[in-house]
């Protein structure tokens, strides 16, 4: 089963995460941030400090090998976040569609609960420049595709999960 959560920044979606896992015994976390800098270090702190009880898995950007690997090992695993991860594509410069659908492949395959977690960032101003444009529409598209594959979706609004299917 997949469970996607979406929604702003700072809404509560990595807590609601966390709260849906929180009766399963094997858990594992599908960690995508990457420490580029002191602040984002902070943030990766607080959030293993967090997930006490998951075995951890760090990966910026073949996301699709985790999960898979993770088939018949896990109750349930949490994937924190698509955005990271899309931005970590864009960052090193990988092959955006290729890594994409290697990641919607291997949605298919799941046999574990995993909880998925993104943003929303196309509410607000159209970017001014190219690349933020086309970062703003991938993750637009990535998000329909794994809410499409998934059997529950979360919007989080100001820390309340609405249920959307």
């Amino acid at each position: 089963m997949i469970t996607l959560i979406t929604g702003g920044v700072k809404s509560g979606k990595s807590s609601f995460a966390l709260k849906l896992s929180e009766n399963f015994k094997k858990k594992a976390f599908i960690a995508t941030g990457v420490a580029f800098d002191e602040e984002m270090k902070k943030r990766i702190e607080k959030h293993k400090q967090e997930r006490i009880g998951f075995d951890t898995f760090e990966e910026p950007i073949e996301v699709y090998k985790i999960i898979e690997s993770l088939n018949q090992k896990y109750e349930v695993a949490i994937l924190d976040c698509l955005t990271t991860y899309l931005g970590n594509l864009y960052y090193y410069e990988k092959d955006i569609e290729y890594y994409t659908k290697k990641l919607i492949d291997s949605l298919k395959r799941v046999n574990y609960n995993l909880i998925i977690v993104t943003n929303e960032v196309g509410w607000g101003i159209i970017p001014e420049n190219k690349l933020s444009r086309k970062y703003v529409d991938n993750l637009g598209l990535l998000n329909k595709k794994v809410a499409s594959l998934s059997d529950n979706v979360y919007l989080m609004v100001s820390g309340i999960g609405v249920k959307i299917k």
